[in-house]
């Protein structure tokens, strides 16, 4: 379905079911409505486990079985993200675009590589610093994503 450039901006308060345009909005809504939380209670995960998510982690990605595993449904959600939302127009369900391709390609270079990862995730998941960091930008994301996805407002 092809929308355009426009229709990401666009929403519907009418209460019947959004066709053209406001389609697209529903759309953002929904998909941010289900990545939001889930990227909050990943983040928190993190943060509250934050001693222990070094060494949960290293023992995850040297676990070639797990990680294909996990690319697969990172994989399928990712195209499932792309296939219903594939808007690149401004506005903050442009988010909800780059996070399915995101989710897609490192869905897909876990299928491709999963015993490579590893030697490149381990030192990230040490270095707490960088850890921190992207818990917490993570946290404002997902956030973020949940007041769009269940606010009354596009």
């Amino acid at each position: 379905m092809h929308q355009s450039r426009n229709a990401c901006k666009e929403c519907s308060h009418d209460g019947h079911a959004p066709t053209g345009p406001a389609q697209l909005m529903t759309t953002s809504k929904t998909i941010a409505g289900l990545i939001g939380p889930t990227i909050v209670a990943g983040a928190a995960a993190v943060l509250l486990n934050f001693g222990a998510w070094p060494a949960l982690a290293t023992q995850a990605f040297r676990d070639p079985a797990l990680v294909f595993e996990s690319g697969v449904l990172l994989f399928v959600a990712g195209l499932a993200i792309v296939r219903a939302h594939n808007c690149w127009a401004g506005g903050w369900p442009l988010l909800v675009t780059v996070l399915g391709w995101f989710a897609l390609l490192g869905g897909l270079s876990r299928i491709l590589f999963p015993t490579r990862l590893a030697d490149i995730a381990i030192p990230a998941v040490q270095s707490t610093g960088v850890l921190a960091t992207v818990a917490v930008v993570l946290l404002v994301v997902g956030a973020f994503l949940s007041v769009k996805g269940y606010s009354r407002e596009c």
